[in-house]
């Protein structure tokens, strides 16, 4: 490295160390003294960390963030001092002597089957795709869990938090049911562990959570168990609720405290945040060209990005001042639809979880709470002269003009009134329909959760919630215009990917990394929306 890159990396390591302990602190306190959060790869190896993404060993940052060490770190560390001015010393040798690397990710078999076929071949999938129980090794930075579990695919080799609700819409299809159980029993031992879902379980994802689909998860399983799973699980439901509410008593109006924005009158809503504020570990390259070109301080562009990562779309002009550029980020400003959407869904379950355990007084407590989340986010989120709900910029006091598929949120979880489901469906069809689905913005602007780009996730909010609120017809043409685009790529490939370009003009891209397939839960959004549009109804609709 030159004296400038050496120079970068010493304040880097400082920075991230000065800082290390109150973190660790903070996760342990808001896990309520559960398991105390275990180091991270930066904080374990610090220069050698540094060195390896700034000078770029590895095309991808995530892979070195998911090494397991041979020897114990301090000794690593040590070495590595002691060597890097040695004449010819090589660092991918080096790291290579002293990690072992992660394998490249088996592909998914190649069918090339018709569309007949394609429901096997995803119920194939779930066995390629499912991983044993995770085992704690020394120094690594997958967090152990207790059952079996399924990976969305390619480079993502651990569980994530919300891909996981959309899997689980496939599996329930698939007959596997098992799967879904083991799958909450993992997100249940994670909260009671670290006191929240980390967005998947590597250490390094530990300091934010991903939209809180837990509750939805429950329910899911208790439309095939019954109440008893409502009971099951309430401890853990009411413990991922303090997480996200964290402050609330203390927060002034107008205000903010990690997850939690009170606004001027008094209502309580919600925000993506996350509780460092240095390059995420898995983007360290890229975060630190983010933060350097934007004429920001860095702390506050990282906390942006990671709060954006905790949204799960990483990255959208949904996020930036401008409405186009990355560098202008500020995602903490912002009270998203969705996620609020996605709380009140939490609050209703936990209430309906209070009343099959017999205590209808908390029960009732937490009615309220839903009802006047639901008020605030009606008259907060929602936009009367674009006819959708959006974010809010809680500092200016105004709605984003960035919208976004998110406003289907509140249709698939109960939100919105009839006028206003009716509405969103108008202001989806004219804004966002597009020839192979739902668009997830208006703007194009290269990243991957912007058009011409489309989801699965998306499209089964949007599916839903017009299905059961607003415009059946509008969802049979989403929902067959995206099976048409699977199928289609499925021909053609013999592959199901992460995300699809849905304007009609070619592959899908954008975003820090290469299109990935597998994928956890394209798969399990097509096999929910099989089962419901066959493909013969579909050809008429679309």
């Amino acid at each position: 490295m030159d004296e400038q890159c050496d120079l970068h990396v010493l304040q880097q390591v400082r920075q991230l160390r000065s800082r290390a302990v109150v973190v660790l602190l903070l996760l342990w306190s808001a896990g309520a003294l559960g398991e105390p959060a275990p180091q991270t790869p930066v904080e374990l190896f610090g220069e050698l960390f540094v060195a390896v993404q700034v000078e770029r060993v590895f095309d991808d940052s995530k892979f070195f963030a998911d090494a397991v060490p041979k020897r114990a770190p301090d000794k690593i560390l040590a070495d590595y001092k002691n060597r890097r001015a040695e004449p010819g010393f090589q660092l991918l040798a080096f790291v290579q002597a002293n990690f072992e690397l992660p394998a490249v990710a088996p592909k998914p078999s190649n069918t090339h089957g018709v569309p007949a076929q394609v429901a096997d071949h995803i119920d194939s999938l779930w066995r390629a795709l499912t991983r044993p129980p995770a085992e704690s090794q020394p120094y690594s930075s997958l967090l152990a869990l207790p059952a079996a579990y399924v990976v969305p695919g390619g480079r993502f080799r651990e569980i994530y938090y919300w891909d996981s609700y959309f899997t689980m819409l496939g599996l329930e299809e698939s007959s596997r049911h098992d799967l879904t159980l083991d799958m909450l029993q993992n997100f249940a031992s994670l909260i009671e562990r670290f006191g929240h879902i980390p967005n998947g379980n590597r250490s390094y994802y530990l300091s934010r959570s991903q939209p809180p689909f837990f509750a939805a998860m429950v329910r899911l399983a208790a439309r095939r168990d019954g109440a008893s799973v409502l009971k099951q699980y309430l401890e853990p439901l009411e413990r991922e609720y303090a997480f996200w509410m964290d402050g609330v008593a203390q927060t002034a109006r107008g205000e903010a405290h990690r997850r939690v924005v009170r606004l001027k009158d008094g209502s309580v809503l919600n925000r993506y945040w996350d509780d460092r504020d240095t390059p995420r570990e898995e983007a360290y390259r890229e975060d630190v060209a983010t933060a350097r070109d934007s004429g920001r301080p860095a702390a506050d562009v990282y906390r942006n990005l990671r709060a954006a990562a905790e949204s799960g779309w990483d990255f959208s002009s949904r996020w930036f001042a401008d409405g186009r550029t990355l560098a202008t980020i500020h995602t903490v400003d912002l009270v998203p639809v969705d996620l609020n959407c996605l709380l009140y869904e939490l609050e209703r379950t936990l209430a309906a979880a209070y009343r099959a355990a017999g205590n209808e007084p908390v029960s009732r407590k937490l009615d309220e709470k839903a009802r006047a989340r639901r008020t605030s986010i009606r008259r907060y989120l929602w936009s009367d002269g674009a006819g959708a709900f959006g974010d809010y910029d809680w500092r200016r006091q105004e709605l984003s003009p960035q919208l976004t598929a998110a406003t289907l949120y509140p249709l698939y979880f109960d939100v919105a009134s009839p006028a206003e489901a009716a509405r969103v469906a108008k202001f989806a069809r004219s804004r966002l329909l597009q020839p192979d689905g739902l668009a997830t913005t208006t703007v194009r602007t290269g990243q991957q959760w912007d058009a011409p780009n489309g989801w699965a996730p998306l499209q089964w909010i949007g599916i839903d919630g017009l299905r059961r609120h607003g415009d059946p017809q509008l969802a049979r043409v989403i929902a067959c215009r995206w099976i048409r685009e699977n199928l289609e790529a499925y021909r053609t490939s013999g592959k199901l990917v992460e995300k699809y370009d849905v304007s009609g003009s070619g592959a899908a891209g954008g975003g820090e990394y290469p299109l990935q397939d597998g994928f956890g839960w394209t798969n399990g959004v097509l096999r929910k929306l099989l089962s419901i549009y066959p493909d013969a109804s579909c050809a008429q609709a679309a």
